[in-house]
């Protein structure tokens, strides 16, 4: 409990210090703020968080939900200043509506797995917001392979699925056969389609071994850029500039630096 009071005690502090902030005497920059501006800065917090979490670095993490909250706190207290509400409407928000979708703790209900907790909690909300279908909450700004693994998410829910990742696969190969013949036949568009299938599919494959594919795609670009960057100290640690070496020089590199990180996969 003392931990609790502790926690509430700080984020009201810290719901003073965005108050003077963008108080009469506050800092420019913070009173130049609105809604706007801060859903990027807002974004961009978010998506440190969720770097640090990945890299399981607890320190960081912390810090970095520090900044989710301050981002949080600012952006409520900018639609305070607009008369719309508060960050106290948000938590009490927030509290009824966890109060609300949990009546097997809070009520008399008894859900005895998460799987049955979690279709009630989707279909809670689906008549709560009054949606027509269970992907209204899946929006057009989300990224693609987060909107795939969230489609998969809802759908399987009503046992359209697949047994396994497993048999997943089987559907990734399928539809990388539809891809190499509309490669073949020289279709743009319809490649374009295929290759959208290819990811849908291999989204899933992630979905059912547990995985988020928006982050092992993170992870896999940050893999990269991180060899690439060896592979321009390598050259230029050779007297070789980086745009006049050949495929076969970069190649050569490459497979040294992939050694060293313990991969024997192909420029990947």
């Amino acid at each position: 409990m003392r931990k609790a009071n502790l926690a509430g005690s700080k984020f009201q502090e810290l719901v003073g210090i965005m108050a003077a902030l963008r108080g009469p005497d506050g800092c420019p920059w913070d009173k130049e703020q609105d809604e706007r501006s801060i859903a990027n800065y807002f974004l961009e917090e978010v998506y440190e968080a969720v770097d640090a979490i990945s890299r399981k670095d607890a320190g960081a993490v912390a810090e970095e939900l520090g900044d989710v909250l301050m981002e949080v706190v600012l952006l409520s207290r900018i639609y305070e200043e607009k008369g719309k509400f508060s960050v106290s409407d948000s938590l009490n928000a927030i509290v009824k509506k966890m109060i609300r979708r949990h009546p097997h703790v809070f009520g008399r209900k008894k859900f005895k797995t998460s799987a049955r907790v979690l279709d009630a909690w989707i279909k809670q909300k689906k008549s709560e917001k009054k949606r027509t279908s269970y992907f209204g909450s899946i929006l057009a700004a989300t990224p693609g392979l987060q909107s795939a693994l969230q489609i998969g998410e809802r759908v399987s829910h009503f046992g359209f699925d697949w047994p396994s990742a497993g048999e997943a696969m089987k559907k990734v190969r399928e539809e990388i056969g539809e891809l190499e013949e509309a490669m073949a036949a020289g279709k743009t568009r319809r490649v374009e389609e295929e290759i959208g299938d290819c990811f849908f599919a291999l989204a899933n494959v992630a979905r059912l071994l547990q995985l988020n594919p928006e982050i092992s795609l993170r992870r896999a670009n940050e893999k990269f850029v991180r060899r690439f960057r060896k592979l321009e100290t390598k050259l230029a640690s050779q007297g070789r500039e980086l745009g006049k070496a050949t495929l076969a020089e970069m190649d050569e590199v490459w497979e040294e630096v992939k050694k060293k990180t313990g991969t024997r996969r192909k420029r990947n």
